[in-house]
């Protein structure tokens, strides 16, 4: 019976290696190259974008695909900030699952028995680029979208300083990781989620009708941040509506209201007051809502302001 289970496991590993070898065809944006990262035991690959002109300490951004998703299947115009901000581009690949999906392990019940240790890979290769590309230990950043936001919240819960700021996007808080794990803070986080998100619903699944697990609101999620970081007011304003797309002129953007959670400690001695953002949009879908708000702009703008 070992020796099937063992089997099969290799199947699928095998199968997930043809999955990225297929990728590994594709023709890659300018400036953007592929590479190898060997951690525990296995190979995992990821995408690097990194300007001609980039000077020695400069800042790291790391970007993290959605469930069953692929690395640079969302977030590619960081790129084009980086080119002009002058930072590097990171977009690694998750590992294949049971089913044969490239994910994040985050504990969805379905990845019960996953040994993929998610957290430590991103923190190994978080600094082998910062090593070999002589990139700054103390400007890294993370973000990423749905399964890649999960992990967002994660890293957020179980290495709070390790990133000097964190933007899930179309993320979500396991209701395991509220449970379980004994949150430091402060951490400059900012979360931008659709209210019409059928995938990760904005008032939560407590009751795991949709397979991935019980978690918790979203305002709920965004709050225990604003909390952690003992941020004393609210702002809430109407973001100005973005253009009807040239490429899809029958899209009607959707209106973004932010919450701007101020004054909260700093994360770091001498820093800036930690703050946290939630943009809401209305009506908005599981995506990253790129047609309703500049995503990776306001990405840059939030990590910025936490430079050291």
């Amino acid at each position: 019976m070992r020796i099937r289970t063992i089997f099969f496991a290799a199947l699928l590993w095998t199968a997930g290696l043809i999955s990225l070898s297929a990728s590994a065809q594709e023709a890659l944006p300018e400036g953007v190259t592929r590479h190898e990262f060997r951690h525990q035991g296995m190979t995992r690959e990821y995408l690097l974008y990194r300007p001609e002109e980039l000077p020695a300490d400069a800042p790291l951004v790391m970007v993290l695909h959605g469930y069953g998703g692929r690395a640079m299947r969302g977030g590619q115009a960081l790129c084009g900030i980086a080119a002009k901000e002058g930072f590097a581009v990171c977009y690694p690949q998750g590992a294949p699952d049971a089913k044969g999906k490239s994910c994040w392990n985050v504990g969805y019940p379905f990845q019960e028995g996953l040994k993929t240790d998610d957290v430590d890979f991103l923190l190994k290769l978080s600094r082998h680029l910062q090593k070999s590309l002589n990139l700054s230990r103390k400007n890294t950043f993370l973000t990423g979208m749905s399964n890649g936001g999960e992990m967002c919240y994660l890293m957020a819960y179980t290495h709070p300083g390790f990133f000097g700021a964190i933007a899930p996007i179309a993320g979500l808080t396991m209701e395991w990781m509220r449970k379980e794990l004994d949150s430091k803070g402060p951490v400059p986080l900012m979360e931008v989620h659709g209210t019409d998100d059928t995938t990760s619903a904005w008032d939560g699944d407590p009751e795991n009708a949709g397979g991935w697990g019980a978690y918790i609101s979203v305002p709920l999620a965004v709050g225990k941040w604003a909390a952690e970081a003992r941020c004393t007011h609210e702002i809430t304003e109407e973001l100005p509506l973005m253009p009807v797309p040239e490429n899809d002129p029958s899209y009607v953007p959707h209106k973004v209201i932010l919450h701007r959670f101020t004054g909260g400690v700093p994360a770091w001695d001498g820093g800036p007051a930690t703050e946290v953002l939630l943009y809401e949009v209305i009506g908005g879908r599981h995506s990253w809502a790129e047609k309703d708000l500049d995503t990776c702009g306001e990405i840059w703008k939030f990590f910025s302001r936490y430079l050291r």
